[in-house]
């Protein structure tokens, strides 16, 4: 998912803070946690777009919810509710991801395989595919799928390398058909 513009900025200052402070890594582990929360927990979104609830007591359960994050993090996440962008935290944080992941050289990839890879796997896919992009490493995120049958399908952005079976059986079938 793409942030928007007024996300990004909110997004970029707090980006600007965690470098000035030495806190980056801190910060990006803080927001992975608000990012996986408010995304996949619907009890937490519901409340964030409840109308009936009043700005203080969204701020006082986020306050709840979050307590142990980083002042920086909780005020940002107050701000948003301030403002009426509740529905921009998981945007925030992901354009704040982003930003971390463009300062430090890393790219989020997912490889899809029909077993789980070892940490080896992980680190020689790392290492061969990073300087494809032009990244000085991946942070992968391994996905087993078993209709592949066989072989792996990397996702690093918006590019896909599969070089699947499946993938390879439906790229001959469109070759012969068309």
């Amino acid at each position: 998912m793409m942030g928007s513009t007024v996300a990004r900025r909110y997004a970029l200052a707090l980006f600007q803070i965690a470098k000035e402070h030495q806190i980056l890594d801190q910060l990006e582990e803080e927001l992975r946690v608000v990012q996986e929360a408010v995304r996949n927990n619907e009890d937490l979104q519901a409340v964030l777009k409840s109308p009936k609830l009043t700005k203080e007591k969204k701020k006082e359960i986020l306050a709840t919810a979050f307590a142990n994050v980083n002042p920086y993090v909780l005020n940002t996440l107050k701000l948003l509710i301030d403002r009426h962008r509740e529905n921009m935290i998981a945007d925030v944080a992901y354009d704040f991801l982003e930003l971390t992941n463009e300062e430090k050289g890393i790219a989020d990839a997912k490889v899809y395989s029909v077993r789980p890879l070892t940490n080896e796997e992980k680190e020689a896919f790392s290492s061969s595919y990073a300087a494809k992009v032009g990244k000085k490493s991946l942070r992968i995120k391994n996905i087993v799928d078993t209709d592949l049958l066989g072989g792996i399908k990397i996702r690093i952005g918006n590019r896909i390398l599969d070089g699947s079976l499946k993938g390879k059986l439906d790229r001959l079938q469109r070759q012969l058909l068309g």
